[in-house]
């Protein structure tokens, strides 16, 4: 059974155009509870919204596909690292990231305020009041409505 997800990454620090130029590529740095235990969950085949945030507009912009579960997330062992955990460790780590596969760059940006005016995605975490997590389940209604009604 396919799942749905929403990610979010920052286009100044990785876009749709990176992943569409890389076609594959890891998806680190996740540092939060609860985005992380999301990213465990999720299963080869799963579906992604990818959402530039941090810009304006906010955004999907595209779509991509999980094509690894989640692993131990290197980066946070690494000193130089931005994303460096000294509590993370090899024999017991703290954060873990998954890899993506690029799908499909849209032709516009479906932003934040367009999908707040949908009655039908009143209950989706990203339209909720203060929703900061950059990793989120989406439900396949949700999923089937933005890709069907909303995407441009």
């Amino acid at each position: 059974m396919i799942n749905y997800w929403l990610m979010k990454s920052e286009p100044d620090a990785f876009s749709i155009d990176d992943l569409k130029r890389l076609k594959h590529a890891p998806w680190d740095g996740v540092r939060n509870y609860q985005a992380r235990n999301f990213m465990k969950a999720m299963n080869e085949g799963d579906m992604v919204f990818f959402y530039h945030s941090s810009c304006s507009p906010a955004g999907i912009v595209g779509t991509a596909k999980v094509c690894k579960k989640a692993y131990p997330d290197h980066t946070s062992w690494d000193i130089n690292s931005h994303y460096f955990d000294p509590k993370s460790t090899q024999d017991s780590p703290r954060w873990f990231m998954i890899d993506v596969v690029f799908v499909e760059r849209w032709p516009s940006i479906l932003t934040l305020a367009e999908l707040k005016k949908s009655p039908e995605l009143a209950d989706m975490l990203l339209t909720k009041k203060g929703s900061r997590l950059s990793v989120m389940p989406i439900t396949q209604k949700e999923w089937e409505y933005i890709t069907v009604i909303l995407k441009k």
